[in-house]
């Protein structure tokens, strides 16, 4: 297409000049044209690049055919510099370094405009002093960003479409604050849309974000921004992103089909959250983090996760609050963990819950008031020491266990309601404690209260109704009950009452003080209800007991170890389920199946064969396996050069781990990506096979690098059904470093001298982090060289004193390699 004519029609009766004129480059009409003149642009192909200084009307042909284009070989197509009006223009650019429509000053009014350029963005506003009307205008940027309001820029953009952006669809940053009605961005390979800088902010109104390689949203660096009506889907990562002091509320939104967390916020970010869905997404529909981390979340629903993961979580000090919302059809409802993590949650529905729908642990506490949990295997559960709360005026309702409390956990129970479980109402042990205050448990099917190992309860009027296995079950020396009552159904033994209409007694550690009594509710009998026990010799007595203290002892040396914070945590979680599963069989109940195979991710030296080493023998403390011995191969200890040697070698390597681990390291080299007829296929098919015929007798623990395993879990239909979870190993930070040393140092009758620790951490520091960087070996290499640089230098001495024998100084550090 050949470049048109441009006529221009100049505005103002009182103008000298002539009324009109035709000009053959938009430059020469532009040059004529002054505040309030139409350049009317006829078909073509412009190859200029445009700068608006005055309130011109600049239109292509009202059809919107397009046939008008703006098409420099470089720089930006049209810069904009006043108030004028743009419209049915079609704008290319090719310069990389530069945007291809620029708006500078001014409020523009564009309008029908297409963008297509392969352009540092597509559409940039500059700026304080801009602020653009956009309607209806669509860009396409491969190259770049699709919009970028940046410097204090700002403006609205209605029913925009943004798409197949090569970096962030709409970018806004500087202190930028657009405002976005109904528009869509899709495609992009970036970020739908990302707001960052303290200042800068957005708000959009009905808008769409979908088919993004990339978040959704995000909001980042004291950025904030507010979406109202909006929809995010189908991303490749997470829905929504919050990070450092970002500030956001959703309104009315519907966020879905996203493979990752919905909606993830860390480092002091604050999420408000009213009448908006999450649904069906991978990971945590909510993913909270850090202190000062916060989510206030009302009427709204959280639903369908595709995922095994929690639907809520709540870690590392941060907070959410959670009113008259629904949460539904999740694998777990809400789980919080690590001391200062607080959840509250007030008149909402937690139900369809394949596992536990509250879940508090590491120090945690929860607050729930008037909700209702039903269709749950467990309707609450505090794990451990330090971990708490409220739960007031709840019901729980065809569940497994209502209430479970463990391993020192205290919370607070007032007039919960537990109906028809399978299980237990209410179910304490391994020194959980808690206090029940005016509960009540009806049509159980096992116990109302069941109080083991003889933990220090207290229960206060509480009452239980048509509990197939008697209303309370309670050990020796545990709980004290006051005012108690039950209808008598399902106990097998019954004491008598006293005189006075009172039942007291201290028999099997049970103290029942005034229980009033009625036709239909009895005192709770003082003693013991006999329980039948599984047929396992080592289920009680002395081996019991010690396999319960070796299990803390092996903790507390995983404990011990540097860094690792959140492998502790999901080995924990894990003891805990098979802890607890132990102690239910023991006390005649089901035990919830707990896969016991793991995937181990993480760079080399992060200590993931220690931790395999440990895992083993804390299953065996807990009779789970019979040794727990740590057998270690590789590809080369299980692939043969001959069909059918790899099968016998799989087959020798796991008869050698029966009774114990076997940790399988590099197991993504078993399914190179270029495998062909490669033998490894073999391997991990007679591994499955094992897996599944010999399911009790070996745990089998796969470990590598994060995006290998990843790939390796794909190879075989059966591998990731085979495997419970997936435990990440981070890279160990400077600080972790220098206290292996220290460790090491210790171990060995070596001390730092003074210097030597800010000089280490400086050496960690500097150190590079290539792919050979080996974490804590190479802590440990370099403590072995601080040593040997030692040995050197007091060699040299005649005389030399402990200090001289022990103290390590900066100049025992090895020299830092040169880059390559």
């Amino acid at each position: 297409m050949v470049q048109g004519t441009v006529q221009v029609t100049h505005g103002g009766s009182s103008r000298w000049r002539r009324r009109s004129g035709e000009y053959p480059t938009l430059t020469a009409a532009l040059a004529a044209a002054g505040d309030g003149d139409v350049l009317s642009i006829a078909p073509g192909t412009y190859r200029e690049n445009l700068v608006l200084h005055h309130a011109v009307t600049l239109r292509g042909p009202e059809d919107g055919s397009g046939s008008v284009r703006i098409a420099p070989l470089d720089g930006v197509a049209l810069t904009l510099r006043a108030s004028a009006v743009v419209q049915d223009l079609y704008l290319e650019g090719q310069d990389r370094a530069a945007p291809a429509l620029l708006v500078e000053d001014g409020s523009p009014e564009l309008t029908d405009l297409r963008v297509s350029t392969h352009s540092a963005a597509g559409i940039e506003v500059r700026g304080a002093g801009a602020r653009p009307l956009v309607r209806r205008c669509t860009v396409e940027n491969p190259a770049g960003v699709g919009i970028a309001v940046l410097d204090g820029g700002g403006g609205v953009f209605e029913e925009c479409e943004v798409v197949a952006s090569g970096q962030t669809g709409f970018s806004v940053r500087g202190g930028g604050r657009p405002r976005l009605e109904r528009c869509r961005i899709h495609h992009s390979t970036g970020a739908g849309i990302a707001v960052t800088g303290e200042g800068s902010g957005l708000e959009a109104l009905g808008c769409e974000v979908y088919e993004v390689r990339g978040s959704g949203v995000q909001i980042a660096a004291r950025a904030a921004a507010r979406l109202t009506d909006c929809a995010v889907h189908r991303t490749s990562a997470d829905g929504v992103t919050l990070d450092t002091d970002a500030v956001l509320t959703l309104a009315g939104c519907d966020i879905h089909d996203i493979p990752e967390n919905a909606v993830d916020l860390r480092s002091r970010s604050v999420l408000t959250l009213g009448r908006t869905t999450v649904r069906r997404f991978g990971r945590n529909g909510l993913s909270v983090w850090d202190p000062g981390t916060r989510v206030d979340a009302e009427s709204c629903e959280i639903h369908d996760s595709t995922g095994d993961y929690p639907a809520v979580w709540v870690s590392d000090g941060a907070s959410a609050s959670l009113t008259s919302c629904r949460v539904h059809d999740v694998p777990d409802a809400l789980f919080v963990l690590d001391r200062g993590s607080s959840v509250e949650v007030t008149d909402s529905d937690l139900s369809q819950v394949r596992n536990t729908a509250v879940s508090v642990s590491d120090g945690a506490t929860a607050q729930l008031d008037d909700c209702r949990i039903r269709e749950a295997a467990t309707g609450a559960w505090f794990r451990d020491h330090g971990s708490g709360g409220v739960l007031a005026d709840c019901t729980i309702d065809a569940v497994q266990t209502g209430v479970i409390v463990t391993k020192g956990a205290d919370p607070a129970l007032q007039r919960c309601t537990v109906t028809s479980p399978t299980e237990a109402g209410f179910y304490v042990s391994a020194g959980g404690r808690g206090t029940f205050t005016a509960c009540r448990v009806t049509d159980s099917s096992g116990f109302g209260f069941h109080v083991l190992d003889g933990c220090r309860t207290t229960l206060t009027r509480c009452h239980t109704e048509r509990c197939s296995r008697g209303g309370y079950e309670f050990a020796e020396d545990g709980p004290v009950a006051e005012e108690c009552t039950g209808d008598g159904s399902g106990l097998r033994s019954a004491a008598q009452s006293a005189p006075g209409g009172g039942l007291t007694g201290t028999q099997s550690g049970v103290r029942t003080v005034g229980a009033a009594r009625s036709p239909e509710a009895q005192p709770v009998p003082a003693g013991r209800v006999s329980v039948p026990r599984p047929a396992d010799p080592g289920a009680e007595g002395p081996s019991a007991a010690v396999a319960g203290r070796a299990s803390g002892a092996v903790l507390g040396q995983l404990d011990a170890l540097v860094g690792l914070d959140s492998v502790k945590r999901e080995v924990r979680a894990l003891t805990d389920m098979i802890e607890v599963g132990r102690r239910r069989q023991q006390a005649g109940l089901k035990a919830a199946s707990v896969r016991r195979h793991l995937v181990f991710t993480g760079s080399p030296g992060t200590g993931k064969t220690t931790v395999a080493r440990l895992y083993g023998e804390i299953l065996a403390s807990l009779g789970v396996l019979e040794r727990g011995h740590l057998v270690e191969v590789s590809r080369v200890d299980l692939v043969g050069e001959h069909i059918g040697s790899t099968a016998i070698r799989t087959q020798e390597a796991f008869e050698r781990a029966r009774g114990g681990v076997l940790f399988i390291d590099e197991a993504y080299a078993l399914a190179p990506e270029d495998s062909g007829r490669d033998f490894g296929r073999e391997a991990i098919d007679t591994l499955v096979k094992l897996m599944e015929d010999h399911r009790d007798a070996v745990v089998v623990i796969v470990a590598g690098y994060t995006v290998e395993m990843e790939r390796f879990l794909t190879v075989n239909p059966g591998v990731a059904s085979r495997f419970s979870r997936t435990i990440a190993f981070g890279d160990y930070g400077p600080g972790e470093l220098l206290r292996i040393v220290e460790q090491q140092a210790e171990e060995h009758e070596y001390r730092l001298g003074e210097g030597t620790a800010e000089a280490l951490l400086r050496y960690f520091t500097e150190l590079p982090k290539g792919p050979a960087f080996g974490n804590g070996r190479t802590a440990r290499q370099t403590f072995e060289s601080m040593v040997e640089r030692h040995a050197g230098r007091v060699a040299q001495l005649s005389e030399p004193s402990t200090d001289d024998l022990t103290l390590l100084f900066p100049a025992d550090l090895p020299t830092l390699p040169t880059p390559c």
